[in-house]
């Protein structure tokens, strides 16, 4: 009767267990995590909490700073969408090839989307045309990105297929984007820009988690500069900085950052090109 007995509570536990597993609510996007892989640079990974991949400023295989095994562009693994702030090529260079190699929409400044067709560096399908303004949402409506000022330029210097020789096109005005994921975690990805003001007026409206600011300086802020963007104006809970070392006139470096930016309740990311995070 014991026997019996046990046997009836194992299968009724059992049962109870199954039942559980089915009616438990499944893995949901806002529970996931959110990981950052820099690749010097400005190049960098992001795998959202709903496991979409997106790749900004790809520049990899001839980075000098991006770590050896991804100069095969194959190790980002499935791209679903490349961003690309501006069109030089320490920011451009391989998001061509990294978009048609996975038929991933590639987004850009609106100008760099017309030059980028017109040359047939991109089939016109794979283009995604937006502008600084209201949000996109090409990765379906449980993303949206939104491309915000950068104080810099942004011209195209290709080399003609045909008579080999290098030309400059319009490139559009360069852009950061800001990324709304799955689960509400906003990252601020600044690509090259200068100091200004309406950083501040960004920052009151997006409200960025995470912000990946250049540092480098010559081109893009210094770390003097990068420490007024992040403590006064964007104020975010965390900073990778970016944009550095590549070569010799981008002399800043995180440890001056860090410095310069004193006490501050943001924290600071130093990290070494393939290197993750989690958020």
């Amino acid at each position: 009767m014991q026997r019996n007995i046990g046997s009836f509570l194992s299968i009724a536990a059992g049962a109870v267990l199954a039942l559980a597993v089915a009616f438990a609510p499944g893995v949901r996007a806002e529970d996931g995590k959110t990981e950052i892989l820099w690749l010097g640079q400005s190049a960098t990974r992001i795998k959202t909490p709903g496991g979409k991949v997106i790749v900004i400023d790809p520049w990899l295989i001839n980075n000098p700073k991006a770590p050896a095994a991804y100069k095969d562009l194959d190790a980002l693994g499935k791209v679903d969408l490349v961003l690309v702030t501006h069109a030089h090529g320490d920011h451009f260079e391989d998001a061509p090839a990294i978009a048609k190699k996975n038929n991933a929409k590639i987004i850009g400044p609106a100008g760099l989307q017309s030059t980028m067709i017109s040359l047939n560096i991109v089939p016109a399908e794979l283009s995604y045309r937006f502008n600084k303004g209201g949000a996109a949402m090409p990765l379906g409506d449980k993303i949206r990105i939104w491309q915000v000022h950068a104080e810099h330029d942004s011209e195209l210097t290709w080399t003609n297929p045909e008579t080999k020789k290098r030309e400059t096109h319009v490139g559009g005005e360069p852009v950061g984007y800001i990324i709304e994921l799955e689960n509400g975690f906003k990252i601020y990805h600044m690509g090259d820009t200068g100091l200004f003001g309406d950083m501040k007026m960004i920052a009151e409206l997006h409200k960025p988690d995470l912000v990946m600011i250049p540092i480098g300086g010559h081109f893009v802020m210094g770390p003097k500069e990068a420490a007024i963007a992040t403590k006064d104006y964007l104020k975010p809970k965390y900073v990778i900085p970016i944009h550095y070392g590549t070569n010799p006139l981008l002399v800043g470096t995180p440890a001056q950052f860090q410095e310069a930016l004193g006490t501050t309740s943001t924290k600071v990311f130093p990290m070494n090109p393939g290197d993750k995070l989690e958020f």
